[in-house]
């Protein structure tokens, strides 16, 4: 069953729907954190804040206009500084979810940052694109993550990870066709592998944590074009915002992400579409799932 969305108490004030960080972006990727940041807030979060390399700030603030951002040390090619994980050690406790990779690059500073992100995280946490791909480079980080340290409590919080096909075959170390021969029987497999939800992305998206398995029923072919995923990815942070089970947040979030498509392509066609119609498309699909008038 999917989960339903709960009517807003009248006293409700924008702390009450959560504050979500994006860890993302780097020179020529800033539009992946923009969009999954106003997908984030489309999605009902309360406040979402853009974390990303100090040169790319003036660009995500020059492209949004409601979430704020965050200025973090950057490498020569404009994409976070390994050093960058002290400050944001600081800044997560602010946080009511997270989500890291879109557009975040391949500099190997920032898989460093990735992966000592994932193991730092103490909120719920989305991982998409390049997060994805850094992490396919140390797998055993979703190991360690539930490694106790001594004298240090352990201390388990959810992480979704969302690859497409490509970015499956390079988690879990198979082939792409391997991957699309056995999408349920894979992506079940490398959940109660790694004790991770994973979604995997495509005709008839995945969601499984290794017990629980849903696939979802909405999209069109028209959302095979660049940026749909953070958009994805901004739905699923802003439902984690609103303390969504993190199982309900990325199911959900997968129907609501489809349905928005289904809506796009009604207007735009299937050829013509582009990640921002998606993007656009979420206050119609909301409405229509949750029945507001």
């Amino acid at each position: 069953m999917l989960p339903a969305i709960p009517r807003r108490d009248a006293q409700s004030h924008k702390g009450t729907f959560g504050r979500g960080l994006v860890l993302g972006g780097c020179v020529g990727m800033a539009g992946a954190a923009a969009m999954c940041a106003e997908a984030a807030l489309r999605s009902g979060a309360g406040l979402i804040t853009i974390g990303a390399p100090h040169s790319v700030v003036p660009v995500l603030a020059a492209k949004t206009t409601c979430p704020t951002t965050h200025p973090f040390a950057e490498t020569e090619a404009g994409s976070f500084a390994a050093h960058a994980l002290l400050e944001v050690i600081d800044l997560l406790p602010g946080f009511t979810a997270v989500a890291l990779g879109p557009g975040i690059g391949r500099h190997p500073s920032t898989c460093w940052f990735v992966l000592n992100v994932i193991l730092k995280l103490g909120v719920p946490a989305v991982i998409d694109a390049d997060g994805l791909n850094s992490l396919a480079t140390d797998i055993d980080v979703l190991d360690r993550r539930h490694a106790p340290l001594i004298l240090t409590p352990l201390i388990l919080t959810p992480l979704i990870l969302t690859p497409h096909p490509g970015e499956m075959a390079r988690l879990a170390g198979i082939s792409p066709a391997a991957v699309q021969a056995d999408r349920i029987g894979v992506a079940e497999a490398f959940a109660a592998r790694h004790r991770a939800l994973l979604v995997l992305k495509g005709h008839g998206t995945v969601v499984t944590d290794g017990e629980r398995t849903y696939v979802n029923t909405t999209g069109n072919p028209g959302m095979a074009t660049g940026g749909a995923g953070d958009v994805l990815t901004g739905v699923i942070l802003g439902l984690l915002c609103q303390q969504f089970e993190p199982f309900a947040a990325a199911q959900l979030g997968a129907y609501i992400h489809g349905l928005a498509g289904d809506i796009a392509a009604r207007t735009k066609g299937e050829t013509a579409l582009i990640a921002t119609d998606i993007l656009d498309a979420l206050p119609e699909a909301f409405r229509q799932y949750s029945g507001e008038s």
